[in-house]
């Protein structure tokens, strides 16, 4: 039976009765009425339950999912995800200080650097936190240090904990060969191409349109499989964005914020403004500052003359202070330099937000990824093992910590061989002409955007 994940009401109402809980609506009422009528909870890690809904349940959700959006949320004033609101709360909002394009070596390496943490990251994607740990451990692989294996792990610990079933072919160490296909791969792939096609000021429309011609819809997730289904039913951003859409906090929005970055170098404002129109047609408030605050530390990053702290001191610059990220960036950054064993920030992390946060929500994912960073003062290695090894969104965390870490690092060869050799300097995608594209080549394309005017 095929059950599409991600779009069935009976699956998102949980989802939503969590969001809004999260953004200051009340929707206990709500949530009465769907459990009252044999409602079931979200699907816990998976994207769609086992057994569709009746009709009757089905049509209830969709209801409930109209009357949820219809409440006031408390957060509205201090989380707002219009463009002039989100700066007039930022105090510091920074000014450009214009710089001449990365490097095309330095681009090379950040291009890599997002593959190989997304490489690390997938066999465990999904997994819980203890379950990437004793895999780790069973190959004497902990610390993380280098990709993982299946050789040498129990049978029993394997059968408790799979690898992910999408990944294992591709991404054990044994088993490499090439970046194979990911969306955190091929969100940067359609900005360039977006860059590309309409320039720097591109619209969210340009956006949509470039998704419905080259983005297969099976190749989306979460919030951005929501706002696909939306613009084929007619609907126009920022609408789509929000429209029975429980998952537009969550991280989608982060793993495209890459190439605007990198195609403003000195201007971390411009780039989370380029990420501003890029996210709002899949998500609101902090999974739109989330994609902001990681365009704004790229950008910084690219200028070849921050550090990794002051890289993400720049990128809260650019989310509303009193907002839930940056509480949760502020306290992962504290918690980093605290303690020496990085495994007590992260359960320190999963104790304030394990509960409350679904694993590919933007808020844990970006405070974890801030918290790794840190933590391994912006060296490669360091950076992408402890972001995988915190669990979450494994894939997505090492893309993005690997992405900033190998910018500053500055170019390919100072990345060390075990991590990029694997890779053959050729990705797999299904984005345009892409597929079988070489890292060196993407660099040189997007040094082309960075220094256009």
């Amino acid at each position: 039976m095929l059950r599409l994940t991600w779009v069935q009401p009976e699956d998102l109402i949980g989802h939503e009765l969590r969001q809004a809980s999260q953004d200051g609506r009340e929707p206990s009422a709500i949530a009465v009425k769907w459990r009252s009528a044999g409602g079931r909870e979200a699907p816990l890690r998976a994207g769609a339950s086992t057994e569709p809904a009746s009709r009757y349940l089905r049509q209830l959700a969709e209801d409930l999912l109209d009357e949820l959006a219809d409440l006031p949320s408390r957060s509205a004033e201090c989380e707002p995800t219009d463009l002039t609101r989100i700066r007039n709360l930022c105090p510091d909002w920074p000014a450009p200080t214009p710089a001449a394009p990365p490097p095309v070596p330095a681009l090379e390496a950040a291009w890599l650097g997002r593959a190989v943490g997304c490489l690390l990251g997938k066999p465990v994607e999904k997994l819980p936190l203890q379950a990437i740990r004793q895999l780790a451990e069973s190959t004497g692989n902990r610390p993380l240090a280098t990709y993982f294996t299946a050789k040498g792990v129990p049978a029993e610990l394997l059968t408790a904990h799979p690898w992910n079933r999408r990944s294992a072919t591709t991404s054990l160490a044994e088993n490499i060969d090439g970046m194979p296909e990911d969306d955190d791969l091929n969100y940067p792939l359609l900005n360039l191409l977006l860059l590309q096609r309409h320039g720097r000021h591109f619209t969210t429309a340009d956006v949509a349109r470039l998704w419905l011609d080259e983005l297969p819809a099976g190749r989306t997730f979460t919030a951005e499989r929501i706002a696909y289904r939306n613009l084929l039913e007619g609907l126009e951003p920022p609408r789509t964005a929000r429209h029975r859409n429980p998952f537009r906090e969550w991280i989608g929005a982060l793993i495209r914020a890459d190439v605007h970055g990198w195609t403003n170098p000195g201007d971390p404002a411009a780039a989370a403004e380029q990420a501003h129109r890029d996210a709002t047609l899949t998500h609101t408030a902090n999974g739109v500052y989330a994609a902001m605050f990681t365009a704004a530390v790229i950008a910084e990053a690219a200028s070849g003359t921050t550090d990794i702290h002051g890289c993400l001191r720049t990128g809260l610059t650019v989310v509303p202070p009193n907002s839930r990220l940056t509480k949760a960036i502020t306290h992962a950054v504290r918690l980093a330099g605290q303690h020496d064993d990085f495994d007590q920030v992260v359960d320190a992390l999963h104790a304030t937000h394990a509960d409350t946060h679904h694993w590919v929500h933007a808020i844990p994912n970006t405070a974890l990824i801030a918290a790794a960073l840190t933590h391994a003062d912006g060296d490669f290695t360091g950076s992408i093992c402890r972001a995988v090894s915190g669990g979450w969104d494994t894939d997505s965390n090492g893309a993005t910590a690997g992405s900033i870490a190998a910018l500053l690092a500055g170019a390919p060869e100072h990345l060390p061989d075990r991590w990029t050799a694997p890779l053959k300097n050729r990705l797999a995608t299904s984005v345009a002409d892409f597929d079988g594209t070489g890292f060196d080549t993407l660099a040189h394309l997007t040094h082309r955007e960075a220094a256009r005017p």
